[in-house]
């Protein structure tokens, strides 16, 4: 499982014009699902999404993790994420997982998260054309794997 993740001051997806998630000072992460993913890794990548020290503290240093500021995840799935870009001028998707499995993936990611950071989650809409606008905060992007 992958994740990349920007500390945003807002971040929103957008469906066919309609606002299907939105956050304020947080985290957005986009989520590829590899194959055979299980468990295991959706737990620690929640662990990781909410634990992650990205945020400053009093002393201006990065030490602040999204549970412990109460701030926002906006969760969007995205499987070009996990293609496999090592040769040639085209994306392999082989490296992703199939869409059945990684929708069963995000979802019990999402659940995960919901269950252990009340301030919010919110999220896309799996397999759906998204357009996802955000306000990068710093600007702080890190890419984590579990």
């Amino acid at each position: 499982m992958l994740a990349l993740i920007q500390r945003v001051t807002e971040a929103k997806v957008t469906v066919d014009g309609d606002t299907v998630g939105a956050i304020g000072p947080g985290l957005l992460a986009l989520i590829g699902v590899q194959p055979g993913d299980g468990e295991a890794q959706y737990r620690r990548m929640a662990q990781r999404l909410l634990g992650y020290r990205v945020f400053e503290d009093d002393a201006g240093k990065m030490n602040r993790s999204l549970t412990e500021i109460g701030g926002k995840l906006l969760l969007v799935s995205q499987f070009t994420l996990a293609a496999d870009t090592r040769s040639g001028m085209r994306p392999g998707f082989s490296t992703a997982a199939p869409p059945a499995e990684a929708e069963r993936g995000f979802e019990r990611l999402v659940a995960i998260c919901r269950e252990i950071h009340p301030p919010g989650v919110e999220i896309g809409r799996f397999g759906a054309h998204m357009v996802v606008s955000l306000v990068n905060d710093g600007p702080v992007t890190f890419l984590l794997q579990s």
